[in-house]
């Protein structure tokens, strides 16, 4: 008897909030370097943000298994155009669109990519930033997160940006983006305290090491309900 057809019913090595931010003359993604087996910290060097081109990056939270499978297929669509060598390069908006319809098509085959991505890169040479959701929904925003993000990190960028009339250099994004990271590292617990940023300028793409937040959790042992 052949096997049935077998399909992910649930994700099952997960990553939780990937952040994003304009700037002035670029943007740049967030995501810490955890995947959780369930409430299990299993794996502690596992990276969600990658470089596409020169152009474009990507990130993902959600079941890594998937998000492997559309970086397969992304590159290979890169590696095409490499060797086409006629110029041509998969900017974000292009990437962004091509991701609305995957993920949407394999919804709406009961087959969906358990994944939220978040897709930025500079179009024209200006800075873009977009997200698309397991169900094809799709938005751009000069501010992006996913999970918890979404809920603690998203009205910390939106005040920053406001206050500072969407106008932010690179070392105010950094800023921001750390305190978010921080803050989840605290509130999220499938966060961790190690995470990579991908960022995109006009001189290119770079995937940088990993980052250590500093942390205290001296306050911790003021809580009544703290073991």
């Amino acid at each position: 008897m052949e096997h049935p057809r077998q399909q992910t019913q649930n994700p099952m090595v997960t990553g939780t909030s990937v952040l994003g931010i304009q700037f002035d003359g670029g943007v740049l993604i967030a995501a810490d370097l955890l995947g959780s087996y369930g409430s299990m910290a299993q794996m502690r060097q596992l990276q969600r943000v990658f470089k596409v081109n020169e152009k474009t990056v990507i990130g993902a939270s959600g079941d890594y298994s998937d998000f492997q499978f559309l970086i397969e297929k992304i590159m290979e669509k890169v590696n095409q155009d490499y060797c086409l060598n006629d110029g041509y390069v998969y900017k974000p908006k292009q990437l962004f669109s091509w991701c609305t319809r995957v993920l949407y098509n394999r919804r709406s085959n009961f087959d969906p990519l358990w994944n939220r991505l978040v897709i930025a890169g500079l179009d024209d040479e200006q800075p873009f930033l977009g997200s698309v959701d397991l169900l094809g929904n799709a938005y751009q925003a000069p501010c992006i997160a996913t999970g918890y993000g979404n809920y603690l990190a998203v009205p910390i960028m939106r005040e920053f940006l406001d206050k500072h009339n969407n106008r932010i250099n690179e070392v105010q994004a950094r800023e921001v983006i750390d305190r978010c990271m921080k803050l989840l590292y605290y509130r999220d617990g499938r966060a961790y305290d190690k995470y990579s940023i991908a960022v995109v300028t006009k001189e290119g793409s770079r995937v940088e090491e990993c980052k250590e937040l500093q942390t205290n959790w001296a306050v911790a042992s003021q809580i009544s309900s703290y073991d």
